[in-house]
């Protein structure tokens, strides 16, 4: 029976120690703190807090009989209490709950990466992960792009080339922009130039199941979302605009 109560009383959030100390207060009556310790089989030192985190929880009170102060335990009718309270935290935390649950279930993750070398390796991922015929879809600047480390990129840039997949670029305006268009063909990409009052401070990489933002000013850095619902939104995005563009 003893085993049961002190399940019961765990399941519902107490402690291993909280459970045996608010049941031997309960077994015992007004009880000094020595009594309980013995009773609970939980060193002295440790009941006072205990005792404390019971009081907090609505389940034990102390009186005063004379110059001693006796603990008294809360009728168990407060361990319904406890539960609405339990209750009501999970509900108001549900949303959040929900979130993360959504997030995971769809295989989603956010990462960051801070540096040259570490952006470095989320282009060289992206190289690795895409497959055949599959869309290859940017958003950016290409002087910062390539500030960032020319010979890296452009050595990307051309083994990128090699690949067969569908490379599509919206390009901010500039003289090096234009000169990358007239050239497209050697590079396997589509570029349209975007309107010369755009002006942006990210690279953005779009294929399927990932989203790459990389930031083209210092810090260097780079965040990738695996989200299949954020990756359709910015593709969807990136058409919009791309058809918005002659």
């Amino acid at each position: 029976m003893e085993n049961k109560l002190l399940n019961t009383l765990t399941n519902i959030g107490l402690s291993d120690k909280e459970a045996r100390v608010y049941m031997a207060t309960m077994a015992l009556g007004p009880s000094k703190v020595q009594a309980i310790a013995k009773a609970a089989e939980v060193k002295r030192t440790t009941v006072y807090v205990i005792l404390e985190a019971l009081k907090s929880k609505g389940l034990i009170r102390v009186e005063l009989s004379g110059w001693k102060t006796l603990y008294v335990a809360e009728s168990p009718d407060k361990l319904e209490s406890l539960v609405e309270q339990m209750r009501h935290q999970v509900k108001k935390t549900l949303p959040e709950f929900s979130a993360l649950y959504n997030l995971h279930s769809s295989g989603a993750f956010i990462s960051y990466y801070e540096g040259l070398e570490a952006v470095k390796n989320v282009y060289e991922g992206l190289l690795r992960d895409i497959k055949p015929h599959e869309d290859y879809l940017v958003i950016g600047d290409l002087n910062q792009w390539l500030e960032q480390d020319r010979d890296f990129f452009l050595d990307f840039t051309k083994r990128r080339a090699k690949l067969d997949i569908n490379i599509r670029i919206l390009m901010q305006e500039s003289p090096l922009a234009h000169e990358h268009k007239r050239l497209e063909r050697n590079f396997n990409e589509i570029v349209k130039i975007m309107p010369p009052e755009y002006k942006l401070t990210t690279n953005m990489v779009i294929i399927p199941h990932r989203v790459v933002i990389n930031q083209l000013t210092p810090p260097l850095l780079a965040m990738v979302i695996e989200n299949d619902n954020i990756v359709k939104m910015n593709r969807e995005l990136f058409e919009m605009i791309w058809k918005s563009i002659p």
